[in-house]
Parts: C-alpha cells; structure tokens; sequence
C-alpha cells in the first residue's frame, strides 16, 4: 500500500469518528439498515469517485453499511446485475435507469434513481486524423463531413446513456443528423481509447479519463466538453431497482448519506481532489495514470492541439449540495431525447415517470440530516448549446420541437 494510499484511509478513519449526526444518525431502532453489506457496481470513470470514496473513507460504517465497489465491465453488464439483483445499486447513466423503467433498454424493471452523483466531466473526442483533415469542433467537423463525404463512425457508451444523448445533441447543434449522416456504434468506456487507436471509430462521447488519455496517448483531440452542452447537466447518479427502495428503504437512505459525505468531502478543497484522484486511479478501480485523472478534476483542461484553458464548470461532485438533488427535470429531459430520437415511439407521462423513479423524498431525509440544502422546486432550467432552454413545463412540445431528430 503506498503512503499515499495511507494517508487517504487515516483521513477517512479521522472523519468517520467525529460521532453520530445531531438527532443520530439514521442507525438505531427503526431506522436500521435492513441489508447492512452494500454491493455498489461502477464503471473505470472518474465520477465513480464518490461511491469509491464513500467506502474508502469509512462514510459508510457511519450509517450502520458496508459498501462493497464492484468494477464492472460495460454498463449492459451492470445494467443485467441491476435487474438480476447481483448488484444492489450501481454508479450509473442516468439515461440507462429511465430506458430501463421503460423498457427501451433491455429488460424491463421499475428502477430508482436515489441521488445525482456529478455534474460536467464529460467530453466529445475526435480522432487525430480527423484533427488533421481540419475538424476540431461541431462546425469545423459538419464542414468536412460535408466536403469528404464516407462513412463516418461515432461511439456512445449505451443506447439510451448520457453520452449518446450528448453526442447527439451536439452533432445535431453542428446541423449532422447522427441518425442520418453517421454510424453510432456502442463501445464500454475503458475500450474507447483502444478502439480509436486502431481506427475503429471518428469520435466519440465518454467519461473521463478516457477524453484526457486520448489527449495523453496522442491518438485525439477534445471537440468539446459536455458542460459546453448544458452547463451543470446531470449525469451518473446513485440508481437501484423500484423493489429494492421498498425492500430496504432505511439502507438505501444511509448509502445516499455516506454517498453525500464523500462528494461534500471530495469538492471540500484541491488536496481532497488530488487524494482521491490517487485513489481511485488505482488498478482496482480507474486503472489508469493518476495524470490522467488530476488535470481535468481542477478544471485544468487542453484540447490536443495546443489550447490550454481554466474551465470552472469541470465535474463537481457536490457544489453546496446543488448537484446531488434528483431534479425530476433532469429524468424528464432524457425522456424527451429518448423520444427525439425515436427510442421512446410515444410521448410517455414525463412527470409521472420522473416522480415514480427519483426518489426525492428519501434524498430529502438523507440530506436534512447532513444539514446540506434541498431546493424548493424540483424542476430547473438550463440554457443548452443551441440556445434552446429546458425547464420541464412542456416536455411533449418540447420533444417536438427539435429539427433535427431520429
């Protein structure tokens, strides 16, 4: 174990016995953990941070859990063990639990989402090749799609995720249909950088590290950052199953309080941020060099081609608490691109939906007791990239609104 690794576990020991919460916390009588062992799956990306951190800072014997971080492979694999029960929860797309709960996904089953995990931090990569023949962002790459006509190959990490919705979004804001115009093939996020080494795909969406270690490894360029999308956009949470919550509602309200401790610890200063990117760049989680995860978690961001820039909208794990509320919003807005796009064929009832799988209530207990801030409102507004604005008052129109769509 290195000193580094040490000094993150004495951290954790020194914060986990500051003692219960005024008024307890969450852990005696009644409100018991029913399940105390916790199998939380993640996928090798940064914003798994806080679920690794939860367990690696001890936030979780504070609530009466144990947290177990499962490494998962692709999210189909931790979407089968979602549904099959192998996985009690999972750091998750946030799209990948709503075409679930529909049925647009695979395997139909009511799903929950307990908790936002981060904002921002995601990035639109293109190939070096690409780079080269002229396009570095969504106009350049429209004007040489246009002039080069072939087939051109982009990669999303799950059919109904977030960054299929980002990457359609923005090649859609540039004027490319990406139903019409290119190939959209699915690729797990640890396999992107290989597969566009050997020329498997033109660009494609992911998490990082996976943008940053194309920049590393020489083989891409970032054509943009998702918070140039939708500034402070919604992306994994803290999802489990509908059965689960009803099942074990007092375990599911101590993993979001251990969950929150650790994003209030992360976005707390630089020296937590820089620890928990040693952390989790670990061959048991990230596996990756710890360069390629400590740039872009400061905000410190370079596109490949010589552009460096200060971003404060990188991925935020906490931000005074805004970032963890389960806006029903949020949901709602991968709803209407799920329609957009033709994976939804009706206009579901948004709202509905959106109340049935966020778990704003349970949120609100758990965050009460930590003393963290909860909106009054649980719609939000946001301007995107095209100049569209979203604030979940008139989902079907706005679904219908878009020139552009599958």
């Amino acid at each position: 174990m290195s000193a580094e690794r040490r000094k993150v576990l004495a951290a954790g020991a020194a914060l986990s016995g500051l003692g219960a919460l005024p008024g307890g916390a969450w852990a005696a009588g009644s409100d018991k953990p029913e399940k105390e062992e916790v199998r939380i799956g993640f996928i090798p990306l940064t914003d798994c941070a806080s679920v690794v951190m939860a367990a690696a800072l001890g936030f979780d014997k504070k609530y009466g859990i144990k947290i177990v971080p499962t490494k998962e492979s692709s999210w189909a694999g931790v979407r089968d063990k979602l549904v099959n029960g192998e996985l009690d929860m999972a750091h998750v797309l946030y799209g990948l639990v709503y075409g679930v709960h529909l049925g647009v996904a695979g395997p139909k089953k009511d799903m929950a989402v307990l908790m936002t995990l981060n904002n921002n931090g995601q990035a639109i990569t293109l190939s070096k090749k690409l780079a080269d023949a002229g396009a570095t962002d969504g106009a350049s790459l429209a004007k040489v799609m246009r002039a080069q006509p072939r087939d051109y190959t982009f990669a999303q990490t799950f059919p109904t995720g977030t960054h299929a919705m980002w990457l359609y979004y923005w090649l859609a804001a540039a004027g490319v249909n990406p139903m019409q115009a290119a190939k959209v093939i699915t690729v797990p996020p640890p396999q992107m950088v290989a597969n566009m080494r050997v020329g498997n795909m033109d660009g494609f969406c992911v998490g990082e590290p996976w943008n940053h270690r194309a920049i590393i490894d020489g083989i891409g360029v970032t054509a943009a950052t998702t918070q140039d999308i939708w500034k402070d956009h919604p992306e994994k949470v803290l999802g489990t199953t509908g059965d689960f919550v009803k099942k074990y509602p007092n375990t599911a309200r101590a993993v979001i309080m251990a969950v929150l401790e650790a994003s209030r610890w992360i976005d707390a200063s630089l020296s937590n941020k820089q620890k928990m990117a040693e952390t989790i760049a670990d061959k048991a989680y990230v596996n990756t060099s710890v360069d390629a995860i400590n740039q872009r978690i400061l905000g410190r961001y370079q596109n490949g081609l010589g552009k460096t820039w200060d971003d404060p909208n990188y991925m935020k794990f906490f931000n005074d608490g805004q970032v963890n509320f389960p806006w029903l919003s949020d949901g709602m807005w991968f709803l209407t691109q799920h329609k957009r796009w033709g994976l939804l064929k009706a206009h579901p009832d948004y709202l509905g939906v959106a109340r049935q799988i966020n778990q704003i209530e349970l949120y609100r207990q758990a965050a009460g007791a930590l003393g963290v801030s909860v909106p009054q409102d649980s719609l939000r507004s946001a301007k995107l990239i095209d100049g569209v604005v979203w604030d979940g008052k008139d989902p079907a129109r706005y679904a219908d609104s878009f020139k552009v769509r599958g």
